[in-house]
């Protein structure tokens, strides 16, 4: 199953009883400060849960599909996401 935001909106609202506009306003602001301290280079670790951080993906040569035509993909960073090992094992029991 996936998780939409509205779904976790749903299931906040069930949990802390907190009507749909206030829960909203938390969720987007916590996904907000993320994503603006991803934009500045900042690393967001949730103790318990994982590290959002950037991380440097090399220039690479690569292929186009359409024309086979050899490219080069400039170095660049990307915004990834690491589980803490509490996450990942309680992944590994729940499955």
């Amino acid at each position: 199953m996936t998780w939409t935001k509205n779904e976790i909106v749903e299931e906040l609202m069930e949990r802390t009883g907190l009507q749909r506009n206030e829960v909203v306003v938390i969720v987007e602001g916590v996904i907000e400060i993320i994503k603006e301290a991803l934009i500045r280079g900042d690393r967001v670790e949730i103790r318990g849960f994982g590290v959002f951080e950037n991380k440097k993906r090399k220039r690479k040569k690569a292929r186009n599909p359409r024309t086979g035509e050899e490219v080069i993909i400039p170095e660049r960073m990307v915004p990834v996401f690491k589980p803490s090992r509490k996450l990942r094992e309680a992944v590994e029991k729940g499955g």
